[in-house]
């Protein structure tokens, strides 16, 4: 026998056939592979397809959002607004509710002196005719004489 032949390779199992040469292993890895590459190749056109119409659908599904969301924000800009001129409103109501309190406090402390002195002012008459009719009923109010 050859020192070659099949019955003298190590570990060689009876009955069982030698394995393929590398070169035959890669040779099949390799034409896996680009079959592989030429399955791709053709579902290329079909994956820009289907890129398009996803594209689309999520730039008007952005867009959607974006006009709810630029809606909410115009919203909240005018609620914003809103609250700014209402607190200007208050305060300048609370000053003028405050001004206006002063004015009738003030008038009424006046009008408040101003009837006090009237009424001293008739009590001291009141006080005065009085004394004169005492002094006309008594007789003692005599006349000057002529």
């Amino acid at each position: 026998s050859a020192p070659h032949s099949e019955s003298h390779v190590v570990g060689r199992v009876p009955g069982v056939p030698c394995p393929q040469p590398t070169m035959t292993m890669l040779s099949h890895l390799l034409k896996d592979h680009q079959a592989k590459q030429n399955k791709c190749k053709k579902l290329r056109p079909k994956r820009r397809e289907a890129i398009t119409p996803a594209t689309c659908l999520t730039e008007v599904l952005v867009d959607h959002l974006n006009v709810g969301v630029a809606q909410a924000n115009r919203s909240q800009r005018k609620l914003d607004n809103k609250v700014k001129t209402l607190q200007i409103q208050a305060a300048q109501s609370a000053k003028s509710t405050g001004q206006w309190l002063g004015m009738v406090e003030n008038f009424n402390q006046v009008q408040i002196r101003n009837v006090q002195n009237w009424a001293q002012k008739i009590e001291l008459d009141m006080c005065t005719i009085t004394t004169m009719l005492k002094y006309i009923y008594k007789g003692q109010w005599q006349s000057a004489p002529s």
